[in-house]
């Protein structure tokens, strides 16, 4: 009986997603294959930052790269 063992080009690494979407909101959710939600915090993280004089911007990139990370542990993977 032979086992499959994925590539590890076709697998996906939950620090890279982590690391991009920390420098820019979106690019690791779209590394993920979740091109919405990466199109969704690439909007709403300028809008958070400039909306609160930049006192909370911060916060988006931190919940974007922890979402990039958790979906991309969740899912290694790709479809």
């Amino acid at each position: 009986m032979s086992r499959i063992i994925p590539r590890p080009e076709e697998m996906r690494n939950p620090g890279l997603a982590a690391v991009l979407s920390f420098f820019i909101p979106g690019v690791g959710q779209i590394y993920n294959g979740k091109i919405l939600r990466g199109i969704f915090w690439l909007i709403i993280t300028p809008g958070i930052w400039l909306g609160t004089g930049g006192w909370f911007g911060w916060v988006c990139h931190l919940i974007s790269a922890f979402t990039a990370y958790s979906y991309a542990r969740r899912h290694p993977f790709t479809d």
